[in-house]
């Protein structure tokens, strides 16, 4: 078996995705995720190839710009922005394009988001590997505040009919929920993973795996055990990193933490 662990550009902001690819190859990750987001460059199919042939590094997934932030980012109609990003992953060669439940305000969207997605992967071959997400929480302070539902159908793609789904760790940290038992429920649908901890907070953390409280190495074992064969992508925010150095630090720890605890033959 040979399960990929690739570097988010969003692990590198507020460098750039250019950046993003350059530090990926020069640590030695085996694959890049792409954040479509707000850097000009990420929207561009043949820029990102470029960037892709240049350091000798595979695009394994696409991030769709499905992010509060990135609303407007290749116009607003949602539907045609999974399009685009089953078309830019189709492109680069990647599999797997990674997307958000819809937000509650987007009632249209949400009722038929189910057999949409379903109907996406159907029409392009793509895996649409739908990311769990989080009740919204005003404070850390208050444990057991149950939050609001801010996605629909549900924030949790365990609790749908999708054949392919994505683990965040740091989404499940806020959601105060088990990665294990979520795992677990998903089974073998459970296609894409973005590698990273937190501590619980209702803070969106992403930090360095290791340094929360979501039981990452475990997690890691469990996907070892069970013969899981999609990809393992480091998503964690480096935004406080002072240097360069610190960010490389960070970047490259996280990847030696992913080989030690996920005991797979790596591609």
């Amino acid at each position: 078996m040979t399960v990929q662990i690739g570097l988010s550009t969003a692990s590198v902001y507020p460098e750039s995705t250019a950046h993003g690819f350059a530090y990926a190859a020069s640590i030695g990750y085996d694959a890049v995720e792409v954040m479509v987001g707000m850097d000009a460059l990420s929207q561009q199919t043949a820029a990102v190839r470029q960037l892709s042939e240049h350091h000798q590094i595979p695009v394994c997934a696409v991030h769709a710009p499905c992010l509060l932030w990135t609303q407007r980012v290749w116009g607003t109609e949602p539907w045609g922005k999974l399009e685009r990003s089953a078309q830019m992953a189709e492109a680069l060669g990647a599999d797997v394009v990674v997307v958000h439940p819809p937000f509650r305000w987007q009632k249209e969207y949400a009722a038929g988001f189910e057999d949409g997605i379903a109907a996406l992967e159907a029409s392009t071959g793509v895996a649409f590997a739908v990311e769990n997400m989080y009740p919204w929480r005003a404070s850390s302070r208050r444990k057991g505040l149950k939050g609001m539902e801010m996605y629909l159908p549900h924030w949790d793609p365990s609790q749908g009919d999708y054949a392919n789904t994505t683990i965040d760790l740091s989404h499940a940290a806020i959601a105060q929920a088990d990665v294990i038992e979520m795992a677990q429920r998903m089974g073998s649908r459970l296609r894409h993973v973005h590698l990273t901890d937190g501590t619980g907070s209702a803070k969106d953390e992403h930090l360095v795996p290791g340094r929360g409280v979501m039981r990452a190495a475990e997690f890691l074992a469990h996907l070892s055990e069970t013969d899981f064969a999609g990809n393992v992508v480091l998503e964690i925010n480096t935004r406080r990193c002072t240097t360069r150095e610190e960010r490389l630090q960070d970047l490259t720890e996280s990847l030696e933490f992913a080989r030690e605890h996920l005991s797979v033959n790596v591609g």
